[in-house]
């Protein structure tokens, strides 16, 4: 039913749509000026809202580039309650921050993550400093041109209608995919067969000249949300066939992940809330109520990485230091042909601007 109830939002669709397509053209003619840097920066994005692996792949790149260059992520920030241009520490308050770059800066304390929502503005800031600059989530800020682009369309979306919001979930155009240097079809199946791949070339259809990759969630290690629980008898938390799993997030699209707990444990709950949630004293209370009906002994509550940012707040702590929540790395990745072309071309391109890229 909801779904047929979207079409009626299809007049709003085509209003947005137009909107959309006169501010791209002013981009494209020169009416609206983007600001293009003399220097290393590469966008990673997506055409729809949310779930499509912005920050794995962001993270992806921070691992394979952040070996060789002074690197920094600049993000918006989206959900935090400050504004202008901040430098990420790890001791940060989610809602001075936001949950990726604090992920981001938690995860990977040697580089320097920023968040500003005007992107030429923080550019400008970390340039002096640094060799690349990664901007999560800008592949719409079209008043900054990246020097590289990497974008990223979900596998399952290709073969869904393409509509714009609100009838559909893109925030841009589907012709806007022409723009991207490399394009990644993210969380498709670790197998895929030719003709899947082909039949996904086709709903992409874009030159040739454009790569078109295809990358696929892994999972890594888990761990507690609470370090103090590392001190116990299991030390390192396991996933396995005799347990049953609270599964806990605030993500745009938690499917993939559910469907790989169900592969790993014997049964999983999902409390769902909405993508960038604060969690509430309530909720807290909410899921330990969960949690605490559930009859099974040998049991678990599993988030993801960036929620664990929010589920980590300093009001909440009370609430839930006490739960046996254990974090789940997601990650990015690609079949050795596909990593090698990916690497081949962001390094070559970072070479390219050997004057900075040292």
């Amino acid at each position: 039913m909801l779904k047929y109830l979207r079409y009626l939002l299809l007049p709003f669709s085509l209003l947005y749509g137009f909107v959309i397509l006169l501010r791209n053209k002013a981009f494209d003619w020169g009416i609206l000026k983007s600001v293009e840097f003399n220097f290393p920066t590469i966008v990673i994005g997506n055409l729809a809202v949310g779930g499509a692996g912005k920050s794995p792949m962001t993270e992806y790149l921070i691992r394979k580039l952040g070996k060789k260059y002074k690197l920094a992520t600049l993000s918006r920030g989206y959900g935090r309650k400050t504004t202008g241009f901040l430098e990420v520490m790890q001791n940060d308050d989610v809602a001075k921050v936001g949950d990726e770059p604090l992920q981001f800066k938690r995860k990977y304390p040697q580089i320097t993550v920023a968040v500003c929502e005007d992107r030429v503005k923080g550019v400008s800031q970390l340039k002096q400093n640094h060799e690349l600059i990664i901007l999560d989530d800008a592949y719409q800020h079209r008043a900054l041109k990246p020097g590289f682009s990497i974008l990223l369309l979900e596998y399952k979306s290709l073969f869904k209608p393409k509509f714009l919001l609100p009838a559909g979930n893109l925030r841009d155009t589907f012709n806007q995919r022409r723009r991207a240097d490399i394009i990644v079809i993210s969380k498709s199946p670790q197998l895929l067969t030719d003709d899947e791949k082909r039949e996904a070339l086709k709903r992409v259809n874009v030159s040739t000249s454009q790569n078109i990759l295809f990358s696929y969630l892994d999972y890594g290690q888990p761990y507690w949300l609470n370090s103090k629980r590392q001190g116990g008898y299991n030390k390192v938390p396991n996933l396995d066939q005799d347990q049953v799993v609270l599964l806990v997030t605030g993500i745009a699209n938690p499917e993939s992940l559910f469907n790989y707990l169900e592969t790993q444990v014997s049964q999983v709950y999902l409390l769902k809330y909405p993508d960038h949630h604060n969690f509430t004293k309530q909720d807290i209370k909410k899921i330990t109520s969960k949690f605490d009906s559930m009859t099974e002994h040998n049991k678990l509550i599993v988030t993801t990485e960036k929620d664990a940012q929010r589920l980590s707040s300093n009001y909440l702590s009370d609430l839930v230091q006490p739960l046996p929540i254990t974090v789940l790395p997601i990650e990015t990745a690609f079949n050795n042909k596909d990593e090698r072309i990916l690497e081949e071309r962001v390094f070559n391109y970072c070479e390219s601007k050997k004057q900075i890229c040292i």
